[in-house]
C-alpha cells in the first residue's frame, strides 16, 4: 500500500526543506520508504562523526563496512514479501543491523560491498522471474555481476509444484552467486503453496545465522526500528471472514463455452479495506463429488479416521477442507509411480522428459491418474502424499469508493469432461455452485504493484482480456468517483462479440458518457482469422508510443505464460517502430517504465 507522510506542523528543518521530503515520499510503497528511513538514518550517523564522537548504531542501511543483514524480495502475489517481512521484524527484535528491500528498489552498484545477503523469491509462469524482480535477476545472471568473495548469502525459492520449472528463479540466483565465488550461508529451499512447511524452518535458520554471524560482529550495537508495525488485521489468511454471497450471475451469454461469473461479496462488519488493484483471497471446499470418486477409485472408506501433521480427521474432511485434489504435482506423481510400479511415469519424470511432463501437470487431474494407472494407496499414504489445500486469489473487479463494503469478483468457472465424467476448478466450482446467502471465507492480499497513478491527469492504457479485464472495472469505478481528469483506454479480448463480452453495457455507457475514451476489441473466433489484444496493440502502435510518451501508465492482466509474453512482445516492437529505437534500447524504455511503475502486470 502506497503510504502517506504527514509531516509535523514544525517539522526540524531548514527552511523550504519540508515541501521536498514530501514530493520525495509521495508515491513511494512501503519497502522503498524503509528504506530511505535506513539510508536517511545512515547518513545522520555519518554526519554526527564530524561533530561528536562516533557512535555504533547500524541502522537499516548503514554503510557497508558495518556488520548488516539486508534482505531482498520478489514477489508476484505477496507471499515473498510477508515473509521478506517477517524475517526482517524477527532480525531487529534479535538487535541484527538490518535493510528490507523489494528488488527493483536494490542498488545494484551497492552488491560488490554486500557481505550478508538472503533473498526471498518467487517463480512466475514457466520459470519466470515476479515483475518486481526482473532487473535484478537480469543483473546477477548477466555479464554485468561483480565477482563476490566477500558475500555470505541465502536463497528461499517459493513456487508452485503443479508447473514444471518449479522454484527455477530461486535456483539460478542459488548458483549463480556461488559461481561468483560467493559462500552459501544456508542451503537454499525450495517452498510449494503450502510454503510455511518450508519457510519457517528455513527463517528460523537465517535468523539464527543472523544473530549469531552479525550481532557478534556489534556487541555495542543499538538497533533503530525502520518503522512502526503496522496494527495486524483482524481477519487474513489464517483467520478469514465469512462473507456473505450477494450476487452470483453468469456474465456470458447463450452458446458461450466459458461460464463466467459475476461475484458480489459483502465485507460488512470486517473492517476489511481494499484499494483497486488488490486481490481477494478464496479458501475453497473441494466438490463432494471428486471427493467420493476418489475414495471409491481407491476402495477406501470416507469415516476412516487419518492422523497427520497432529490432526485426526476422517479421510472425507482431508479430502474435502484440507488436500489438493485438482492440480498434480511433482512430487505426487513420483510417489504414484512408486507405488504403481509404472515405467512410463517413471520415465516422464527424466529431465529430458520435460515438455511430455508438462502435458501431464497441465492436462491431469489426481482423480484422472488414479484412475489410468492404479496403485494401493493406503489412506495415510494419500494424505501425506497430496499437496495441502491454498487459496485461491481473484482480482478485485470494485471499488469501494463505488461499491461501499463489498468485494466484487470476475470468476471463469472451470468445468470440462473427461471420459464421461466431469471436472472442476476447485476454487471456481467452489464460487460457481453457491447460493445467495452463503457465507465465504475470504481475506485480502494487498497487490502494491498494481495501483492506480497518484497523480489523477495520467492517461491509463489497460489490456485485459477474458477475465483479466476484472481490475480495470474497479480502476475505472475509482477514478470516476474521485472525478480524475485523466484518460481511460481499454482493450479487451474474448472469443465473441455476442456472447463474451464481459462488462458490456458498463464498458459502452461509460464511452458514451466520456469516462472511458478508447475501447479497442479483438473477438478472436468472430472472423476468419484469429484477432487477439496484441494485434489491436500493434495496430494502434503509434497511439500507444504516443500516450507512453505523454506519461500514461501502462497495465496488463491475464495469462501469464501466453498472452502476458506476446503482449510484452509486442509492446517491445511498438516501441521500436515509433519511437525509432533498436532492440536493447525498446527493452530499456519498457525496463524504465516498469521501475517507474508505470509498466505493471497482474498476470497468473
Amino acid at each position: 500500500m502506497n503510504a502517506v507522510v504527514n509531516l509535523p506542523v514544525s517539522p526540524p528543518l531548514p527552511e523550504g526543506k519540508a515541501p521536498l521530503l514530501a514530493q520525495l515520499t509521495e508515491g513511494l510503497d512501503s519497502a522503498s520508504l524503509w528504506w530511505l528511513s535506513g539510508y536517511a538514518a545512515g547518513l545522520a550517523g555519518r554526519a554526527s562523526t564530524a561533530h561528536a564522537d562516533p557512535i555504533v548504531a547500524p541502522t537499516a542501511a548503514a554503510s557497508a563496512d558495518v556488520a548488516r543483514l539486508t534482505i531482498v524480495y520478489g514477489s508476484q502475489t505477496g507471499n515473498s514479501k510477508r515473509l521478506a517481512e517477517r524475517l526482517a521484524q524477527q532480525s531487529e527484535s534479535a538487535g541484527v543491523a538490518v535493510r528490507l528491500l523489494r528488488a527493483d528498489a536494490y542498488p545494484l552498484r551497492e552488491l560488490a560491498d554486500e557481505r550478508h545477503l538472503q533473498i526471498i523469491i518467487s517463480t512466475q509462469g514457466d520459470g519466470d522471474p515476479p515483475d518486481d524482480a526482473r532487473g535484478f535477476v537480469e543483473f546477477l545472471l548477466g555479464k554485468r555481476a561483480p565477482r563476490l568473495p566477500s558475500l555470505k548469502f541465502a536463497v528461499l525459492g517459493l513456487g508452485d509444484s503443479s508447473y514444471p520449472k518449479f522454484c527455477e528463479i530461486g535456483r539460478r540466483l542459488d548458483a549463480r552467486l556461488e559461481e561468483l565465488g560467493a559462500t552459501r550461508w544456508q542451503a537454499r529451499a525450495d517452498a510449494d503453496l503450502d510454503l510455511e512447511t518450508i519457510a519457517d524452518p528455513w527463517i528460523e535458520q537465517a535468523l539464527t545465522l543472523a544473530r549469531e554471524s552479525l550481532k557478534a560482529n556489534t556487541p555495542s550495537a543499538t538497533v533503530t526500528a525502520l518503522r512502526p508495525l503496522p496494527p495486524a488485521a483482524v481477519f487474513t489468511r489464517e483467520h478469514p471472514f465469512a462473507a456473505e454471497l450477494l450476487a452470483n450471475q453468469r456474465i456470458t451469454g447463450r452458446g458461450s463455452h466459458k461460464d463466467i461469473r459475476h461475484i458480489e461479496l459483502s465485507l460488512e462488519g470486517s473492517g476489511l479495506t481494499y484499494e483497486p488493484g488488490d486481490a481477494l483471497g478464496v479458501w475453497p471446499v473441494n466438490p463432494p463429488q471428486l471427493v467420493s470418486e476418489i475414495v471409491a477409485t481407491l476402495g477406501l472408506h470416507a469415516d476412516e479416521v487419518v492422523n497427520h501433521g497432529g490432526q485426526s480427521l476422517p479421510l472425507a474432511q482431508w479430502l474435502g477442507h484440507k488436500r489438493e485434489l485438482t492440480r498434480l504435482t511433482r512430487a505426487f506423481i513420483a510417489s504414484h509411480a512408486a507405488l504403481a510400479q509404472d515405467a512410463e511415469l517413471n520415465r516422464l519424470l527424466a529431465p529430458d522428459q520435460a515438455q511430455a511432463f508438462a502435458r501431464l501437470l497441465s492436462d491431469t487431474q489426481p482423480i484422472e491418474l488414479l484412475q489410468r494407472t492404479p496403485a494401493p494407496w493406503s489412506a495415510e499414504e494419500l494424505v501425506a502424499a497430496l499437496r495441502p489445500l491454498t487459496p485461491r486469489l481473484y482480482s478485485i473487479a470494485s471499488s469501494q469508493k463505488s461499491v461501499g463494503a463489498e468485494a466484487h469478483l470476475t470468476v471463469a468457472h472451470v468445468e470440462y469432461e473427461d471420459q464421461g465424467a466431469l471436472r472442476w476448478g476447485a476454487a471456481s466450482h467452489f464460487l460457481a455452485t453457491q447460493d445467495e446467502g452463503a457465507k465465504l471465507p475470504v481475506y485480502i492480499e494487498r497487490n502494491d504493484r498494481f495501483r492506480l497513478p497518484k497523480d489523477p491527469s495520467r492517461d491509463l492504457i489497460m489490456i485485459g482480456p477474458g477475465t483479466g479485464v476484472a481490475p480495470y472495472r474497479g480502476f475505472l469505478q475509482d477514478r470516476i468517483a474521485t472525478g480524475a481528469n485523466g484518460r481511460h483506454w481499454l482493450l479487451f479480448g474474448n472469443p465473441h462479440f455476442r456472447s463474451d463480452f464481459l462488462y458490456q453495457l458498463e464498458w459502452q455507457r461509460a464511452l458514451k458518457q466520456g469516462q472511458l475514451h478508447r475501447l479497442d476489441l479483438a473477438f478472436s473466433r468472430d472472423g476468419a482469422s484469429k484477432t487477439y489484444v496484441q494485434h489491436r496493440l500493434h495496430e494502434r502502435g503509434r497511439e500507444v508510443y504516443e500516450w507512453l510518451e505523454n506519461g500514461a501508465h501502462l497495465y496488463v492482466c491475464g495469462d501469464a505464460t501466453r498472452m502476458a509474453r506476446d503482449v510484452h512482445a509486442t509492446l517491445l516492437s511498438v516501441i521500436a517502430t515509433h519511437g525509432g529505437k533498436d532492440e536493447d534500447a525498446a527493452a530499456d524504455y519498457l525496463s524504465e517504465l516498469q521501475r517507474q511503475g508505470r509498466y505493471a502486470r497482474d498476470v497468473y
